[in-house]
């Protein structure tokens, strides 16, 4: 499967190089669409799933682990590669702290007097967006199913939610979202912390 999202998605990058320009309002729409038809049909198959909601009454505020650990990992990751490539300690962390909420924290960064780290968060978010529907599949079968949520970041509730509940199962794309959803309302507070 990982495979496939890969080619679908090096396919998808040469037909927007070559498609017209008008057409990107068409796709925008589309795809938007297309998401909240993922949304809706995971929610379906999490609503079917009646133990989950007990499953997660038991784990009670454990489920804040999940999100906590996304964003402690994700900081490190971002003052460690700043160190590898000579950024300032404050610029990884701004960058990093988009945890995956690329449109957001680009722009964040970018109106904060900082295009280049702008265009580094934004593409290091998109990356990480990218690399979460290629590394679920490996992460879910060779670890744990609760690791597979941390690539996501803030994209856990949304874009990456379908390929983590299609390789974990109903409890863990609850937890996804969750974890989604913490992360997202995190990245607003955080970027501009390090700015």
């Amino acid at each position: 499967m990982s495979l496939a999202i890969l080619a679908v998605l090096v396919l998808g990058i040469g037909a927007g190089y070559f498609m017209p320009g008008d057409l990107s309002a068409f796709i925008d729409s589309a795809s938007s669409y297309m998401l909240l038809i993922l949304l809706f049909s995971v929610g379906i198959d999490m609503g079917l799933n009646k133990e989950v909601f007990t499953r997660i009454r038991e784990l009670g505020f454990k489920i804040l682990l999940i999100p906590f650990g996304v964003v402690v990992g994700s900081l490190c990751g971002g003052v460690l590669t700043a160190l590898l490539v000579k950024l300032s300690i404050k610029e990884g962390l701004a960058i990093s702290a988009g945890l995956g909420w690329y449109s957001l924290s680009g722009i964040l960064i970018t109106e904060a007097g900082n295009p280049v780290g702008g265009t580094i968060a934004f593409l290091a978010n998109v990356f990480r967006e990218m690399l979460t529907f290629i590394v679920v599949p490996f992460v879910a079968s060779h670890l744990n199913y609760y690791c597979a949520i941390a690539p996501a970041g803030a994209t856990a509730m949304d874009t990456t939610l379908g390929i983590i509940s299609k390789n974990t199962n109903g409890t863990i794309a609850v937890l996804s979202f969750v974890s989604g959803v913490i992360c997202t309302l995190l990245v607003p507070v955080l970027v501009p912390i390090f700015l």
